[in-house]
């Protein structure tokens, strides 16, 4: 997260009715439905807007872009692709297209997805038709790719906050700025945040990362190996390892447990001992 840029290095998918209070650098976006974007977006491949979005800035892809009925860019689009623009689509600054430009409604990707398996079917290819709903809807987020970025229904990011609706996760090696506030999180490691983090759910974060703010779970909060938490922790229960920091106060109505590495074969239930050595009366 830079000051007025999101850069990611994969791929960017943002569901329906979300406020982006940045701009975009990435492979490929995919907008949903009135989808706001505050600043420009620029893309290696594709860019895909669906129906009723707003892009404040500029739009600038190496390859194709989708462009559906009623968006709003505020500046330029630039397309060294082919264009496949809806009706009633405006452009402030105008735009540039290289290749193709055929003036209609984009189909949507889902109505794709079902025209691609109904050929199938007609064709009477059965197996590829099962090997593709596998490879569209299997539960594996690892086939999704690392570096990828999806923003729910209804979400809103800004310089401030970063609201969802379900649950957050968070991968690592990521800088992020502002108030994380999710059911639950779960982040990799080497991630730094510049900002607190609530949720009413399990908060764990993995190893040396750095939260600059506040932790608040009325669940669990669990705070692996080299983990630095500049601010205060207040949960139900926090694990937490030896090795990590805390530079405010840790509050836990059903305890704090200490988590030692595995060499001293430690029940991960059992507190660690602290050793209060003897003073003189």
């Amino acid at each position: 997260m830079e000051e007025h840029t999101i850069v990611v290095n994969g791929d960017v998918i943002i569901g329906n009715h979300s406020d982006l209070g940045y701009g975009l650098i990435a492979n490929s976006v995919i907008l949903g439905e009135r989808v706001n974007v505050t600043g420009d977006i620029a893309t290696t491949s594709d860019v895909r807007i669906d129906i009723w979005s707003c892009i404040n800035g500029s739009v600038r892809t190496d390859e194709n872009a989708y462009i559906g009925d009623f968006v709003n860019i505020g500046g330029k689009l630039v397309v060294k692709g082919d264009l496949d623009v809806g009706n009633d689509v405006r452009i402030e600054e105008g735009f540039e297209a290289r290749g193709w430009i055929v003036v209609r409604n984009p189909v949507p990707v889902v109505v794709y997805i079902f025209l691609y398996i109904a050929e199938l079917l007609r064709m009477g290819k059965g197996e590829e038709v099962e090997k593709a709903i596998d490879e569209l809807f299997s539960d594996d987020e690892e086939d999704l790719g690392a570096d990828i970025m999806i923003i729910p229904n209804g979400s809103r990011i800004s310089a401030d906050s970063i609201r969802v609706s379900g649950n957050a996760k968070i991968g690592s090696d990521c800088l992020l700025v502002g108030n994380i506030r999710a059911e639950s999180l779960k982040m990799g490691d080497k991630t730094t945040l510049y900002g607190s983090i609530r949720a009413p759910g399990t908060v764990e974060l993995g190893e040396n990362n750095a939260i600059h703010g506040n932790i608040v779970s009325q669940g669990k909060v669990i705070i692996n190996k080299g983990t630095h938490v500049l601010g205060q922790i207040n949960a139900l229960l926090i694990n937490i390892h030896e090795s990590a920091r805390v530079d405010g106060v840790m509050k836990a109505s059903a305890g704090i447990s200490f988590i030692r590495d595995e060499e001293h074969n430690i029940n991960d239930n059992e507190l660690m001992r602290l050793d209060i050595p003897n003073t003189p009366e």
